[in-house]
């Protein structure tokens, strides 16, 4: 592959409004095609257009650097292959962002009879990155032409900066007329009571019939919800929208890393006391707290699988987070890894998918998903993530998010089932979750698209 190739040119600007709307103007009206918006500790990323795109499916790994293709097997690790193709970049600093599907789990568990043909990792190095917080915006663009398309948006201004109005596209949370996610719960429950595994998190999709503007739906539902992550795409194919509660993974250029499982769910009903009292209640169930445990014991084990002696350690536990519509019981579970000469992929490989969207232990968990869930989750529990030549990453469990694909918007949610789950109160969790995101449907055309001409 050349190594011949000009560096990115760099620069800083001012924006009107926030940075999450400066960031949508981007994804909205900007000269890019594909793009991802990602946020994370108070700033908002835009990676937009492909500079070079890797992309993993059941048998390859594939990067395409300005039409420049190199391409190799993958064996029993697909995510060394992916790291040895990474390297062949020919720039000192790059930064890549994209997606990773739930059934990487099973090329990483050894199971590639499962893997289906969609491709399981898509990462583009983009053409421009820009970071957005309250001190300004950091521009990295490969050409002239884009970095003033950038700067001329960055600097328009909207005719209302206010939240946005409209009235949300009803969706019909309930379930299917023939019970059939009581049922999979009810099967789930034989599963582990007769001693298959301990738990498993059962999901269901529920159809949006609507056409959605999914920008503003972003900016809406940003407003009703605090997550750990967010993120707004439209990347080989796929467009979503998400507000994700917790991180799978965080690796920092010095090799320290650190999960986020939350299991235990209360929903919030907006009235303090009555919140309160669900919180309590919450911390003091046996279900919840079983359901929890284990999560955070199989994190702990996959992060001593990677990380150096002695390093691992609870920095939270059992804390209360609130999400959106829902409180999740969350813990915080960290390590060292002994070297960085394999970047970050040994951790994403340990920990992916996140326990808390699969189930204990996950081997069994995934035969069970396929048993009772009707076809592949694709994007849904995978991750949105970035990654960079220095090592760090940062993946977004996917859930909390409504999706687009092939003509197709849904959205999807599920629930930790242990021995003592209920049926009924594992749907109702489902559609306490599902509320996050469907009370923030915009419909298409009602909101005026945003210009650069302010």
């Amino acid at each position: 592959m050349s190594t011949t190739t000009l560096p990115p040119r760099t620069g800083h600007a001012p924006f009107s409004g926030s940075p999450e709307r400066a960031a949508v103007r981007l994804a909205e009206a900007g000269p890019h095609g594909q793009y991802v918006v990602y946020e994370r500790d108070g700033a908002w990323w835009y990676a937009g257009g492909v500079r070079a795109a890797l992309v993993l499916d059941r048998s390859r790994v594939t990067l395409d650097h300005q039409g420049e293709v190199t391409s190799a097997p993958w064996h029993e690790d697909p995510l060394e292959t992916v790291h040895r193709m990474l390297s062949l970049l020919p720039y000192p600093d790059w930064r890549a962002y994209g997606w990773a599907a739930f059934e990487l789990s099973y090329a990483l568990a050894g199971e590639p009879v499962e893997l289906g043909t969609e491709p399981l990792l898509r990462l583009v190095i983009p053409e421009t990155e820009v970071r957005l917080s309250a001190g300004g915006a950091e521009i990295r663009c490969s050409a002239a032409a884009e970095e003033a398309a950038v700067r001329a948006l960055l600097a328009a201004t909207e005719p209302d900066a206010g939240p946005v109005e409209f009235t949300p596209v009803p969706v019909d949370l309930g379930e299917s007329p023939e019970g059939s996610y009581r049922a999979s719960v009810a099967r789930a429950v034989e599963a582990i009571r007769s001693g298959e595994l301990q738990k498993v998190i059962v999901s269901r999709a529920i159809p949006v019939e609507r056409d959605l503007d999914l920008p503003a739906t972003y900016l809406a539902g940003r407003a009703v919800n605090s997550p750990a992550r967010s993120f707004l795409l439209d990347l080989g194919g796929i467009e979503a929208v998400g507000f994700s509660p917790e991180t799978v993974l965080e690796v920092s250029e010095d090799g320290r890393v650190s999960t986020q499982p939350l299991a235990g769910t209360r929903a919030l009903v907006g009235d303090r006391a009555e919140d309160a009292a669900r919180r309590a209640e919450l911390l003091t169930d046996a279900k919840e707290i079983y359901e929890h445990a284990i999560s955070v014991q199989v994190a702990w084990e996959e992060m001593a699988g990677v990380c150096r002696e002695g390093s691992v350690r609870a920095e939270e536990f059992m804390a209360v987070k609130e999400r959106g519509s829902v409180q999740h019981i969350a813990s915080r579970v960290s390590g060292e890894l002994p070297d960085m000469d394999r970047g970050p992929w040994p951790a994403l490989a340990a920990l992916f998918p996140a326990v808390t969207a699969s189930g204990v232990p996950k081997a069994a968990a995934f035969q069970a998903i396929r048993r009772l869930e009707p076809g592949p989750r694709g994007l849904y529990s995978g991750a949105v993530l970035t990654v960079g030549s220095d090592g760090s990453l940062d993946a977004a469990l996917v859930l909390r998010t409504v999706f687009r694909q092939q003509g197709r918007t849904w959205l999807r949610a599920g629930a930790g089932v242990v021995g003592d789950s209920s049926p009924d109160r594992e749907l109702e969790e489902t559609c306490e979750k599902l509320r996050s995101v469907s009370r923030s449907l915009v419909p298409a055309g009602a909101v005026e698209p945003t210009s650069a001409a302010g």
